[in-house]
């Protein structure tokens, strides 16, 4: 049975999402972790930002001895109608050439992954065809979007049932025993939806969140933003309501990323964000269910144009700057092997007693 066409997905609406409430992140943890860190026998502050990463994950957890040795690398794929519109360089047959390399364990993130010990879980949400592919998920809503050019990209049950997707796989998860999970996609054309997608959220100028993707000429990147623009105007979506957005120009993959935080911080387990689309999907997260970006840990600065505007409006501010833009998770699998190098610091911490020097104290 597809997974869309189960039958709990049909007592799932606009208002069991919106019902959701979000419980803080325990402050007193949060509080506690910092204050081993000082304990430890270094400068303050010495570790940086990792100290405040660290302690949020604690205070999401709820425990100030962080464990997250079992982790994985949640990567939504998904097909965009929109690409009918020449806004890619790629077809959506580059989709499922990808997926097929994600379940095999073979793609980019899937090396990385492995490197540090992470779980590659590839999900398809909306991928353009009928084939099973071996290693994926299944979590099929529909193949692939319609073009958002000519009609909304999909249906309000179908937006809600991919948000619900990523809420479940959270749950799944940690079931499972992960304790921190990181976002990835796969979809040609998703530059373009995630694009829409925020520059409705933020009622921004096109431009400042629309980049070349994977790589398009002067002419390319032009055609892409009037498409982006004039869908804007079309539905009139600028600051409209974040599920119409998505459901009007967003994909699948978007969705069920957002889900994904959302679910995030309905189970207590922090999400460690990748580039663009997953930044976008997180503010999407956030506008539907306030509350859920205390449970997001940034990774990395990509070079879609957008990634400054969506993280000061999230309160986050990424730690790698490495020009990266190849997107499937690997900036989160970075920032997940970050993370595990400051935690070994924090477990075995040398203490100022240990080494009988006197401690420094905060003026």
């Amino acid at each position: 049975m597809e997974y869309s066409r189960k039958p709990v997905f049909f007592k799932r609406t606009q208002e069991t999402l919106r019902a959701i409430k979000i419980e803080a992140p325990d402050e007193e943890i949060r509080k506690k972790v910092l204050m081993n860190w000082d304990n430890a026998a270094k400068p303050l502050d010495g570790m940086g930002r990792f100290e405040a990463l660290t302690a949020r994950i604690g205070a999401v957890l709820r425990n100030d001895e962080i464990d997250i040795s079992k982790k994985a690398v949640l990567i939504m794929c998904a097909d965009n109608g929109i690409v009918e519109e020449g806004i890619s360089q790629s077809g959506q047959e580059v989709t499922l050439a990808v997926v097929k390399s994600m379940g095999q364990k073979k793609s980019s993130v899937g090396k990385m992954a492995k490197q540090i010990g992470a779980d590659t879980i590839p999900v398809d949400i909306g991928v353009n065809s009928e084939e099973k592919v071996p290693g994926v998920l299944d979590r099929k809503i529909r193949r692939g979007t319609r073009n958002f050019r000519m009609e909304p990209a999909m249906t309000m049950e179908e937006g809600i049932r991919a948000v619900f997707a990523g809420i479940d796989m959270v749950r799944e998860c940690k079931e499972r025993g992960y304790g921190i999970l990181a976002t990835g996609e796969m979809g040609i054309g998703n530059t373009t939806t995630s694009s829409a997608v925020a520059a409705a959220l933020l009622d921004c100028d096109v431009a400042k969140v629309t980049g070349r993707g994977a790589g398009l000429s002067d002419d390319k990147l032009v055609h892409k933003r009037k498409v982006v623009a004039e869908a804007l105007e079309k539905y009139e979506l600028r600051r409209a309501d974040a599920l119409r957005i998505l459901i009007t120009v967003g994909g699948l993959d978007i969705g069920g990323l957002a889900g994904v935080c959302i679910g995030g911080a309905l189970y207590h387990v922090p999400i460690v964000l990748d580039g663009v689309i997953s930044m976008t999907a997180a503010l999407l997260a956030e506008r539907i269910v306030p509350g859920t970006r205390e449970y997001l840990i940034p990774s990395h600065k990509g070079k879609e144009p957008a990634v400054d505007l969506l993280m000061k409006e999230l309160g986050l501010e990424p730690v790698i700057d490495g020009g990266m833009a190849l997107g499937e998770g690997t900036g989160a699998v970075m920032m997940l092997s970050l993370l595990d190098m400051a935690l070994a610091v924090y477990r075995d911490r040398t203490t100022f007693s240990d080494i009988r020097i006197e401690k420094y104290e905060r003026h």
